[in-house]
């Protein structure tokens, strides 16, 4: 039974520490609209996600409304348009991205994700033709994310497919050269990916899932800092249930909202993704909860440890809270949406190296990084890569979102304002990695993928 403290409790957290719902987002399945003529498959999808989407926004503003929740974003996660593409009549994929920015502006949510395409282990038809195209789709439209997988320790990773994408996010900057490089930030690289992932730009909806299902994030990094302020010197052991106890609220309320918008709009409850996503506003921020456990500065040395004890430990709190945690869920690092990273960027604390280091340890990877505009596409495939491998090798998801600013240098910041934020634009390795992205081919599974 709720008591008056908990309520207070969960009132203060809301107004003083930047706790909120980050996203309800609705996972529609369009493989009813694949077949026939490009254009008559586009109408369906329209028609689809507009009939089943037409109340998500209404309905998330108004339980914010009742319970005094701040719902941040309502968003839609589609099946991987080079499955319903790939089944159609033309080799032209660029009518299903107009398609789906039409439908979000039409639901009224902020970003619709599912231009993507699974290419782990090779390429079908639509594979080839919607990473050919995804630079101007992410160009061209306001609301449509864009994601590839394309590894997993099953399968290895796809080098062919990493090099096409080195070259995609490297036109995509030029395109979107007078909006700060915008459209990188709709684009995400993935080994191991969920068919579950309610964040952006990296969602979309997976074809083991139901025709329709709602899926909410929750968030808290402010919330998990001014926890550990009360704790302040005491041991690791403290540390961790400090942590635990916090996920624990968080994802109750996550749940709570997840089950009342799927009652309200007759959808399926999907999963509750417990990851602490943070923004670019001071107090909410993944980096400032590594300082407060004793750290000068994010980056320093320690860092990774530190992390890797937040992310066991939000996961372990979310999931006595919820049976249906899923997701990515554990703890966001992206540069740009994190005040504390930002800072910790800037004065040389945190650089990429580090970065990928931490990945280790934590949910998704290289998120929201700005590189220099002059980067060679082979350089970003490189980096794609070795992020790839360590989700490959751990057995985990990881991810690339990274922004080759046009016309940026190091030390100069990219701006793309909201819970975007801003991005200082950090130095990558002068040596090639050419030759080695020439190869091309297969990197192979590793031996543990053999586990039956």
């Amino acid at each position: 039974m709720i008591n008056t403290h908990e309520i207070l409790e969960t009132i203060k957290m809301i107004r003083e520490e930047h706790l909120d719902i980050r996203t309800i987002t609705m996972g529609i399945s369009l493989l009813d609209c694949a077949g026939g003529s490009t254009e008559r498959a586009c109408e369906k999808v329209y028609d689809k996600i507009t009939k089943y989407a037409e109340n998500l926004v209404k309905t998330g503003e108004n339980i914010e409304g009742q319970y005094g929740i701040p719902i941040i974003n309502k968003r839609i996660s589609v099946t991987p348009i080079a499955l319903i593409a790939g089944a159609c009549d033309s080799d032209d994929c660029l009518p299903f991205a107009k398609a789906l920015d039409r439908a979000a502006a039409t639901t009224g949510v902020n970003f619709i994700g599912g231009y993507s395409a699974l290419v782990q282990k090779g390429f079908a038809r639509g594979d080839i033709n919607l990473i050919n195209s995804i630079p101007e789709a992410l160009a061209s439209t306001e609301r449509v994310c864009s994601s590839v997988g394309a590894a997993t320790t099953k399968a290895g990773i796809n080098m062919d497919a990493v090099k096409m994408l080195g070259e995609a996010v490297k036109k995509t900057a030029e395109l979107s050269a007078d909006d700060g490089s915008m459209g990188c930030a709709k684009f995400v690289v993935f080994a191991n990916p969920v068919e579950d992932n309610p964040f952006m730009a990296g969602a979309y909806h997976g074809v083991g899932e139901g025709d329709c299902v709602i899926n909410v994030g929750v968030s808290g990094p402010g919330v998990v800092k001014t926890a550990l302020e009360q704790v302040r010197g005491a041991d690791f052991q403290t540390v961790s249930e400090t942590i635990k106890k916090t996920a624990f609220k968080i994802t109750r309320m996550g749940q709570l909202v997840a089950q009342e918008a799927s009652r309200r709009l007759n959808v399926p409850f999907g999963i509750v993704d417990l990851s602490l996503a943070p923004t670019p506003e001071i107090g909410d921020s993944v980096a400032y909860i590594l300082e407060e456990m004793g750290l000068e500065k994010c980056g320093t040395h320690g860092t990774t440890a530190a992390l890797a004890l937040l992310n066991d430990a939000v996961k372990k709190g979310g999931v006595m809270a919820s049976s249906f945690v899923g997701g990515l869920s554990g703890a966001f690092i992206p540069v740009s949406e994190d005040a504390g990273m930002i800072a910790a960027a800037k004065c040389g604390a945190l650089t990429l190296d580090k970065l990928e280091a931490m990945t280790c340890v934590c949910s998704v990877g290289l998120d929201m990084i700005a590189v220099p505009g002059d980067t060679p596409a082979e350089t970003i495939s490189a980096i794609i890569a070795d992020e790839l491998a360590i989700g490959v090798i751990n057995q985990k998801t990881t991810a690339v979102r990274i922004i080759p600013a046009a016309n940026k240098k190091v030390g100069d910041t990219v701006e793309f304002g909201g819970l975007l934020g801003s991005a200082p634009v950090m130095p990558v390795h002068k040596f090639s990695s050419a030759d080695f992205i020439a190869r091309g081919g297969h990197i192979p599974a590793p031996i543990h993928s053999l586990k039956n």
